[in-house]
């Protein structure tokens, strides 16, 4: 479950624990586009510290994202980072499968030289006309990969495209239908400007008509709205359980479909319905 995904520059060790303590499901340390190059091996060494000296026990989900595969300090990223506190590294700029598999065996090589006995998770992240074109073959590569994002400044800018609904929606679908068909889900990028709560709002409940579960979020301020965003309301919570109710009365027991408030329902609504309830339970929304 990552409802918000927190973004912390590695270049700023001063607000990894203040990031721990926000209300963030995970922490995306950063050591690509927001440490500039010269700070990248202060950075590396500084999320590594830190990652092997947190508590294996606490909740968050902890996330680097790395440098691209291509790029020549990606080894060094990994190696830095790897511990049995991580739980993903994100990487970006992926543009074909083969990338993922070089990335793969760097992992898997870290991971056994420092000791780690699971399999870290890849959050792969497409950011180019070809990863967007490739999404689906990025994405079900390797079982490691465990979502798809896309990142929507490094795709529009240099095509000259502007963030607004007429691109953003063609883009979104398309990023969710390469998810959904290598059984994955999808999380939504960035609002960069930290002070226009409402805009990250409408852009939340945007991806969230999409089909996303999650949103990243560049300040603490973002993280609440994303929270409850991406979190079922008390209306969602009460008509899950009204359809998976109806499901069990005897009048309805057998049939592939029958009709709740005047609404039709078969089994895709029940999957949904469960979905809720599971991700309620999940949040302690319902017991």
């Amino acid at each position: 479950m990552m409802r918000s995904k927190l973004f912390v520059p590695g270049s700023r060790p001063e607000f990894f624990e203040k990031a721990m303590r926000s209300a963030a499901d995970a922490l995306t340390f950063d050591l690509e586009d927001g440490v500039a190059p010269a700070q990248k091996p202060a950075a590396r060494r500084a999320i590594g510290d830190f990652l092997r000296g947190v508590d294996i026990q606490l909740g968050k989900l902890m996330i680097v994202r790395t440098n691209g595969v291509t790029h020549p300090d990606f080894a060094e990223d990994v190696d830095a980072v790897v511990s049995a506190r991580l739980d993903y590294i994100s990487l970006p700029k992926l543009e074909n499968a083969d990338e993922v598999h070089r990335a793969v065996r760097v992992l898997a090589e870290a991971e056994k030289r420092k000791g780690v006995d699971r399999a870290i998770g890849i959050l792969a992240t497409v950011e180019s006309p070809k990863g967007l074109r490739l999404a689906y073959e990025i994405t079900s590569a390797d079982k490691r990969v465990a979502a798809l994002q896309v990142g929507l400044a490094d795709l529009f800018a240099p095509l000259r495209i502007e963030r607004h609904a007429a691109a953003l929606g063609p883009v979104r679908f398309a990023v969710k239908m390469a998810a959904a068909e290598a059984g994955v889900p999808a999380y939504d990028t960035v609002w960069t400007d930290v002070n226009d709560r409402a805009g990250y709002e409408r852009d939340a409940r945007d991806a969230l008509a999409m089909g996303f579960l999650g949103k990243s979020c560049i300040h603490p301020t973002q993280v609440d709205i994303a929270n409850r965003v991406f979190s079922p309301s008390e209306k969602d919570i009460a008509w899950a359980q009204k359809v998976l109710a109806a499901g069990e009365l005897p009048e309805n027991v057998g049939k592939g479909a029958f009709t709740v408030d005047g609404q039709m329902v078969d089994e895709p609504f029940f999957r949904e319905a469960r979905a809720t309830i599971a991700l309620a339970r999940r949040l302690k929304l319902v017991s």
